[in-house]
């Protein structure tokens, strides 16, 4: 905390709070007697979160390198490299760096993924073990893919609004409640959870077909009416209070694209978004 400027009175306050500190575990056959906390962070503190990102930030300051090379979510960490090589010297270099600082880097929950891979076969070792390849790995909640693809994002982000469908179906499907409120309903729960992250996501006209037809699909169920009441589409939007989802795509896509804009200087995603990509088959994302 000193090294990153925090104020004495207040790493005088974090000591006090974790001086002498003691716990108790509860099981389903009551609880433990009290022991104290050696090590670790309390679990459950708001503050918590924030010491660990100040530890975090200090032990990775000689190995970490600017984004997009380094991305780092708490305890969850991205390396970017230009061939297998180079991931294996940093893995390296991030594994020594936190071992000696009494940290270590797990093993079997680290992965690795080729993008538009053009080289043979070959692996990544980490102390002479294989890590495991992977076509597709989840990263703050959004799904990246080796061909660059956004398919399986799309099918997640269409079970996430079903979901959230569930969820509120009974004020959805409730025939007292007026059309005007189930769209708002629909728009704060099931919308948001279907556009979560897409706004930074390439989609194709197919891709953004699946979606619309899901979301129609909830509303129909909404007001209840089928596709044998051959009603319009634009008519049900319309009844919910509903704009085209691919609009609001759109829309947030701008949003987003504006925050960058505003960013300062040199910050991740403001020195790439104009950046120049090698051509390919896939899609600027």
């Amino acid at each position: 905390m000193r090294k990153s400027g925090v104020a004495e009175k207040y790493v005088r306050v974090v000591q006090d709070m974790y001086e002498r500190s003691r716990t108790v575990v509860r099981c389903a056959v009551g609880q433990t007697e009290e022991f104290n906390v050696e090590v670790g962070l309390h679990q459950g503190s708001a503050l918590s979160p924030f010491l660990f990102a100040l530890v975090m930030d200090q032990l990775s300051e000689e190995v970490r390198q600017e984004s997009p090379w380094t991305m780092m979510f708490a305890d969850d960490i991205v390396i970017c490299s230009e061939s297998r090589e180079q991931v294996e010297e940093n893995l390296e270099r991030w594994r020594f760096a936190l071992e000696r600082r009494g940290m270590k880097v797990s093993g079997s929950k680290t992965e690795y993924m080729c993008v538009n891979e053009r080289e043979g076969s070959g692996t990544v070792r980490l102390q002479g073990e294989e890590v495991k390849k992977v076509q597709e790995f989840k990263y703050l909640g959004s799904t990246v893919q080796s061909n660059g693809e956004c398919g399986k994002e799309v099918k997640k982000r269409v079970q996430a609004g079903w979901n959230g469908w569930r969820k509120v179906s009974g004020v959805l499907c409730d025939q007292k409640i007026s059309a005007r409120i189930k769209g708002k309903v629909y728009r704060t729960v099931v919308r948001a959870a279907m556009l979560y992250g897409l706004e930074t996501v390439s989609l194709r006209k197919r891709q953004e077909s699946e979606l619309e037809v899901a979301e129609l699909k909830m509303l129909r169920f909404s007001l209840g009416v089928t596709r044998l009441d051959r009603i319009r589409n634009e008519y049900i939007r319309g009844t919910a209070h509903v704009g085209r989802l691919g609009d609001k795509v759109r829309e947030a896509r701008l949003r987003w694209f504006g925050h960058v804009q505003r960013r300062e200087t040199g910050k991740m995603g403001k020195h790439k978004d104009l950046s120049e990509f090698d051509e390919g088959p896939n899609c600027d994302g």
